[in-house]
């Protein structure tokens, strides 16, 4: 159907005349004529018959009408909620991540975004301590942790898996030579990391030498990568990095969940909302590669 003769129909049926509904529609009166013939045509009925008084209904016309005032109401309603949407989707918003995941995986996500609004401007936050929502240190975090706490609203997405991971070099080399309970094999070390530690002892490897003490993750990363021994890293890293491969004998730490945060009093703010559900969907996509291969 040619939705351009609604109008025309309408305006019509409520002026009573091809000219008074040209005037209503800013058009031509050969321009409403057209229209209504031509549906008319589509539908193979009359909708008007001429009187003294102009243009009445006819039957046919008075049982399309009130179809045809609900799809005008239907699309007024369609139009109101969208106006102005462009001008809500603009100002700024705070993101806090941490930088292995920002550089990684946000990046691209970010400038997709960035595309689609660019009347919002980002304000990003790269730390791998926790910004606290409540304390107002930043609008929508995401984060992996355990549980979160305080003045926030968001969505729980998937467990986050932490493996040993190592180079393949350094596996097919370095851990056939190896003794009991990993004995002459090497971790990089986090430093004084009670948690960490605590993951050591329980992997298969408690013996192996820790050296280092490198507080970065992506430092860790790149130390893997060029084989300097096994460390503890997120499951997604090796989709990016395939020269990493999880130690063999180790198991998935899935105690965290990756969640993504939005202070409460933002949730009716339009462009907090655009990149909290942009966000979620990208990272929803990349969830096999988050929750790894068990």
């Amino acid at each position: 159907m040619d939705w351009k003769s609604l109008p025309a129909f309408l305006a019509v049926a409520r002026t009573g005349s091809l000219r008074s509904g040209a005037e209503q529609l800013g058009g031509t009166h050969a321009t409403v004529r057209r229209q209504i013939e031509g549906l008319e045509a589509q539908l193979g009925a009359t909708l008007f018959r001429r009187a003294a008084g102009g243009l009445t209904l006819t039957a046919a016309g008075r049982r399309l009408l009130p179809q045809a005032l609900e799809a005008e109401a239907a699309l007024l309603k369609g139009f109101n909620s969208v106006k102005g949407l462009d001008r809500e989707a603009s100002g700024q918003i705070r993101l806090s991540a941490d930088p292995l995941t920002a550089h990684y995986i946000l990046a691209p996500v970010l400038a997709d975004f960035a595309g689609l609004y660019p009347e919002i401007d980002i304000e990003l936050k790269l730390s791998y301590f926790v910004d606290s929502i409540e304390k107002d240190e930043t609008d929508i975090s995401v984060r992996h942790v355990v549980g979160v706490e305080g003045d926030a609203v968001g969505r729980k997405l998937f467990p986050l898996s932490i493996g040993v991971y190592a180079a393949r070099s350094y596996i097919d080399t370095a851990l056939p030579k190896a003794g009991s309970k990993g004995a002459g094999l090497t971790w990089i070390g986090y430093g004084p990391a009670p948690e960490l530690q605590d993951m050591i002892a329980a992997s298969p490897f408690p013996k192996a030498r820790i050296r280092h003490a490198i507080a970065d993750p992506q430092m860790h990363l790149h130390l893997a990568r060029a084989g300097a021994g096994m460390t503890f890293l997120s499951s997604w890293v090796p989709t990016i990095f395939p020269e990493l491969q999880r130690v063999p004998g180790t198991q998935l730490d899935q105690r965290r969940s990756t969640w993504v945060l939005l202070h409460a009093g933002l949730r009716r703010v339009h462009r907090a909302r655009l990149l909290v559900d942009y966000l979620c969907e990208a990272l929803l996509e990349r969830r096999a590669d988050f929750i790894g291969d068990g």
